[in-house]
């Protein structure tokens, strides 16, 4: 053997750690990153990384990092491509793939920052409630790790392109008779997730309805310009 065979470096298989229990059923509608609205999720940790001992501390944290897989976005043949189209230029202009959080990495990992409000001890284990996820319901998750404030803010980071669309969002209309179907208490995170414009860059039919489905519904919109109007709403079938 070799010294430059000697000396790479062993792969270890990853293994999941938990996953996330969280109101989307599906990928469409799902906030593009953390923190942009404040949904409301739950980590559960499998064994046998659910021992309470696991999380002694953490409680002291008011945010913590997630490290989870795109489980939706794996490509079986281990393809992948140097640049990606960001849905917040139009679909139209290509960026390096190290240069966004486009889900269609050469590994399929994914990072947030979340708020931990709370860690419930249950009979299957610790349970962390969280909220500003941007996580689909059953996403594997591989690591927690505390946010540390003085570390891991950085106040002048330049955000490259992603400072240019930030603010980007469409007005939403919900006439009063559909927004009464929605429980009160989901409201103003329907409309937030919704003013997050969840269709595909590409498309731009004034005339095409979409449905999100969100906590047991199937909401239906159409976009105009830069208004998102909701035609109805209907339960999800468990």
């Amino acid at each position: 053997m070799t010294e430059a065979a000697e000396k790479q470096p062993q792969i270890t298989a990853m293994r999941s750690i938990g996953y996330v229990r969280s109101d989307f059923p599906a990928k469409f509608g799902i906030p593009r990153q953390s923190g942009l609205v404040d949904t409301r999720a739950e980590v559960v940790l499998v064994p046998p990384f659910n021992k309470p001992e696991a999380v002694r501390g953490l409680e002291e944290f008011s945010h913590i990092w997630l490290l989870w897989e795109f489980s939706e976005n794996i490509r079986l043949d281990g393809s992948w491509s140097a640049t990606v189209r960001p849905p917040r230029l139009g679909g139209n202009e290509r960026k390096g793939v190290f240069a966004t959080r486009s889900p269609f990495r050469p590994n399929p990992i994914g990072l947030s920052c979340v708020k931990l409000d709370q860690i419930r001890m249950e009979a299957e284990g610790p349970v962390l409630q969280i909220t500003g996820a941007d996580l689909m319901n059953g996403t594997p998750v591989y690591d927690i790790k505390p946010y540390v404030a003085y570390s891991d803010s950085v106040p002048d980071a330049a955000g490259g392109f992603s400072d240019r669309v930030r603010d980007y969002h469409l007005d939403v209309e919900i006439p009063q008779d559909i927004l009464e179907q929605i429980p009160q208490g989901q409201r103003d995170i329907v409309k937030k997730l919704l003013s997050q414009d969840p269709r595909p860059s590409y498309q731009e039919d004034p005339e095409r309805i979409y449905g999100m489905p969100y906590g047991g519904m199937d909401i239906r919109f159409r976009v105009r310009e830069r208004t998102l109007t909701v035609t109805g709403v209907e339960k999800l079938k468990k």
